[in-house]
């Protein structure tokens, strides 16, 4: 805690995003409109609003564009004094989005950027963890290479040391690495974890865990598959809890959206949204991983807390840009069955 507010620190890349204007196709684009995100960042981004204390902790080019990226961050709440500096490269992730029956697209320019070279030296984890309550880092920060992997590492061994909750979302990313490096380095890192997020497919991916005779490509709502899964990775992980959001793609433009929650005995399934249009869906998964870290924070019950996340997470897909800049209020509307977005005033 800090002054009383829960204090929350992600590891991983910062990037620029660039995104062509409204719907138009990498093809046609004249102009990008640029941001910056990162999965951890987006996290930190939404519970800042939120009123917890959070962190970012990464390693961008000391140039302008790294302290833009960094100034970028710091406007929505998130400490970054711990956003170390090197290298030339900031990483890029050049978004189109879909419309729908044509989905979105993403492409990485994240070869040789600067967090690759980062070193354990860089980053005195005492100082960043002191007084945390929650450590969180994705899947794409150890697909950077064994340097990120070895800086993640002595984090998670001080996060545990320290009593530090730790969560981690797969965030499986077939650009960034394979399916044989990812199992051998997360299944390393799993025993310093406490609560597990990432779909079916990510699990199928990564740890080869599915449910029998379940199609982890279809894409539909599969509850009953996800909770098969979701035991098995408690079981052989010791998770506390193990979490996904439910996406259900009508188009790229209309979606279901819901959240399940597993703690080891029971699941808990958070009412289902039908999001009609999607502005924006990067960052729900993040999005839903920040909700429940607040739920759980919050010492809300299993049920709230992934309904929480599923709301929260909702929203998020009626923002342009990765981070949800929502508020407690919105949230707990939407909860209370008020989502006819009306004007408020």
């Amino acid at each position: 805690m800090i002054g009383g507010r829960p204090k929350m620190v992600g590891f991983g890349e910062l990037m620029m995003r660039l995104t062509p204007p409204g719907h138009e196709r990498f093809v046609q684009a004249s102009e990008f409109k640029v941001g910056y995100t990162g999965a951890e960042a987006n996290v930190a981004v939404m519970l800042a609003g939120l009123g917890f204390a959070t962190y970012a902790v990464s390693r961008v080019p000391g140039h302008e564009l790294g302290q833009a990226c960094v100034n970028y961050v710091r406007r929505f709440g998130v400490n970054t004094d711990f956003v170390a500096r090197g290298g030339d490269h900031l990483g890029i992730m050049y978004l189109e989005t879909g419309a729908a029956q044509r989905g979105a697209k993403i492409i990485y320019d994240r070869n040789h950027t600067a967090i690759r070279d980062a070193s354990p030296a860089e980053f005195d984890w005492d100082a960043i963890l002191d007084g945390a309550d929650w450590f969180h880092f994705s899947g794409t920060a150890p697909a950077l290479g064994p340097k990120v992997q070895a800086v993640l590492l002595d984090g998670l061994k001080t996060a545990r040391s320290r009593g530090v909750t730790v969560s981690c979302d797969l965030n499986y990313r077939a650009k960034l690495w394979t399916t044989d490096e990812a199992h051998r380095v997360m299944t390393g890192l799993m025993e310093y974890v406490d609560v597990l997020l990432g779909n079916e497919e990510d699990a199928a991916k990564v740890f080869g865990i599915k449910a029998e005779g379940s199609d982890v490509n279809r894409g539909d709502l599969v509850v009953g598959a996800y909770k098969a899964v979701a035991e098995q990775l408690a079981a052989t992980f010791g998770l506390r809890y193990v979490a996904t959001s439910l996406r259900r793609s009508i188009s790229a433009s209309i979606n279901g959206w819901a959240g399940l929650l597993y703690d080891g005995k029971d699941h808990y399934l958070s009412r289902s949204y039908e999001i009609n249009p999607i502005v924006d869906r990067v960052g729900g998964g993040d999005s839903f991983t920040a909700g429940l870290i607040y739920g759980l924070l919050r010492g809300m019950d299993r049920q709230a807390c992934v309904e929480f996340a599923a709301a929260a997470s909702c929203l998020k897909h009626s923002i342009p840009g990765d981070f949800n800049l929502i508020s407690l209020g919105e949230v707990e509307a939407l909860l209370a069955g008020d989502g006819s977005g009306r004007v408020q005033r």
